[in-house]
Formats: structure tokens, sequence, C-alpha cells
């Protein structure tokens, strides 16, 4: 992901000089700039975390029991909820 929008924030790091040796060396065999590694690089790192958030994880057993249980639920329709669906379709457009 190239990240072409307009830069008008700063980031600063103190880092030791070894660090930066290496940083700028993966730079390099990377084809950009350090800014541009370091940018991209805490771009994908805050992504996949963000991403890994966002997943539920579940054991082999509980994953068995959750589809099972997708599978056999059947909603049933209450008088409370066939009153909604009519409202609903009644306010639809006709």
């Amino acid at each position: 992901m190239d990240i072409t929008l307009p830069k008008s924030e700063r980031v600063t790091a103190r880092i030791s000089e070894d660090v930066k040796q290496i940083l700028q060396q993966a730079a390099a065999l990377s084809g950009a700039t350090l800014n541009q590694f370091l940018v991209q690089a805490a771009l994908e790192k805050a992504q996949r975390m963000i991403e890994q958030e966002n997943i539920i994880r579940l054991t082999q057993q509980d994953s068995v029991w959750f589809c099972q249980l997708l599978d056999s639920s059947v909603p049933q329709i209450t008088p409370k909820l066939k009153r909604a669906i009519q409202r609903y379709q009644q306010s639809l457009p006709s």
C-alpha cells in the first residue's frame, strides 16, 4: 500500500545506531527511504493488530457447537414479531 496522502503530521523516535543501520539496510533492500520504510512497516503492523482484534477465536469444540446452533436454529415468529414485520412492510413504498 503506497501512502500518497498529503503529509502534515510528524512522528519522531529515538533509536540506537545499531537499530538505525538495520532499518536503513531493510529500507534500501525494499527500495524505499528510511522514512517511507518506517511508515509502511508501522502501518502494516497497525493494520494487522486491528484486524486481529476483530477476529473471534473458538476452540474446535466451540466451533462445532456454534455451527450446529446456526444450522438448527429456526426463528419462531411470535405475535410481537409478526406485528413488527407487518409494520415494516406497511412502511415500504408501494
